[in-house]
């Protein structure tokens, strides 16, 4: 089995308050396919990517990267194969400048200095950012941010991407950068997000998530343009899709 492959057995995660997060998850990703997480507020989407890179573990059922389960003994090498890209980048932007932020991650692996540099630089100028390595990141756009911030989970060269909310807080232009540099990766990549238009562009795949529950996944235009579902699951069908076939 590919080390790119992620699968999810019948996980379920009860929060110390008694919210049941997830209830029963199951799926399974092959290398290179790009899947979406859709929901509502609260549907669980958050807490199941937190799972995919060892932030939680599971309380039942089973999280695999590859050969790998995810558990306590494992975080580590999880976290090399998994990259996660926060809804706030500023969460993940704490350097005093764009080219620490990216180093950050291969030099505490103890890689050497020109891997180090290496690695930095070809993140930078995949994301398009490298004449920025010397700005501070607080300086930043909304735009610059993000692409920054996926540019420090790329140094660390993952096989899987995890993402939650890319396109939040971005304007027209940033967000049409970010969908272009999303649909060119190669990784398997995991995204979940409120912004549907974006799904229809970037994942040929969907799950709908709502009280912890899969209520369904499959193809993504079949599932977005079933009207009554979404409507029952507190989504909308996306704008793009209305004008067309239910099976264009």
């Amino acid at each position: 089995m590919s080390h790119h492959v992620v699968e999810v057995r019948d996980l379920h995660f009860t929060y110390p308050d008694g919210t049941e997060a997830l209830r029963g998850i199951s799926f399974r990703l092959t290398h290179g396919e790009a899947m979406a997480i859709i929901g509502g507020n609260g549907a669980g989407k958050s807490t199941l990517l937190q799972h995919l890179n060892g932030y939680h573990l599971p309380q039942r059922g089973e999280v695999r990267i590859g050969e790998i389960p995810v558990k306590a003994t494992t975080v580590t090498a999880i976290r090399r194969s998994v990259g996660s890209v926060f809804q706030d980048a500023d969460d993940q932007l704490f350097m005093p400048t764009v080219f620490d932020d990216v180093a950050f991650g291969p030099l505490n692996f103890g890689l050497p200095a020109a891997d180090v540099e290496a690695r930095a630089t070809a993140a930078l100028q995949r994301v398009g950012m490298e004449h920025l390595r010397q700005r501070p990141p607080y300086k930043l756009s909304a735009g610059e941010k993000r692409a920054v911030a996926i540019a420090t989970v790329l140094a660390m060269t993952p096989d899987v991407l995890v993402m939650d909310e890319p396109s939040s807080n971005l304007d027209p232009r940033a967000r049409r950068r970010l969908i272009e540099l999303l649909r060119s990766f190669e990784h398997t990549r995991i995204i979940a997000t409120h912004d549907l238009e974006l799904v229809v562009e970037v994942c040929p795949r969907v799950i709908v998530l709502d009280h912890g529950l899969i209520v369904a996944q499959g193809a993504t235009r079949a599932i977005l343009n079933d009207e009554p579902l979404m409507l029952a699951h507190g989504l909308e069908r996306p704008h793009s899709l209305r004008h067309l076939h239910p099976h264009g």
